[in-house]
């Protein structure tokens, strides 16, 4: 895992700035870092937006007595977006922006908790029945 995540933030800045480049020869600098700016501004506002609206389902969770739990993942995933949102280049700005989709994010929490099930790294719990999915919605 150590070596993926190393992997990771080596190439991934590398990788940035090779688009950076191919963009700004393509469509000149001032429009790349322009574009820049917008992606990140708009990634902004968007992930406000929508954090304001998992914290409203959070708290009305919580006032049902139910845990908040598909509210926290869905927490985790835009402040991931966030991040890679307001990190300069378009590679990070992709990924961001996948993430401020829900269905994107449900799909992606559901195949996390899939692995770490099968390596046995959690066990989950469910008052619904053995048939029951995770609270991921």
């Amino acid at each position: 895992m150590f070596a993926i995540l190393l992997l990771l933030f080596i190439a991934t800045p590398i990788a940035e700035f090779y688009v950076l480049f191919q963009v700004g020869d393509l469509i000149g600098v001032w429009p790349t870092i322009g574009a820049v700016l917008a992606t990140a501004a708009i990634g902004a506002t968007l992930v406000r937006l929508q954090g304001l609206q998992t914290l409203r389902r959070a708290q009305e969770e919580l006032k049902s007595s139910k845990p908040p739990v598909a509210a926290a993942i869905h927490g985790a995933f835009l402040v991931m977006a966030g991040a890679m949102l307001l990190t300069p280049g378009f590679i990070t700005d992709a990924f961001g922006f996948a993430l401020l989709i829900p269905p994107v994010r449900i799909w992606i929490g559901r195949w996390i908790i899939a692995r770490l099930k099968q390596s046995g790294s959690v066990t989950i719990v469910s008052s619904g029945g053995p048939s029951s999915r995770p609270p991921l919605q």
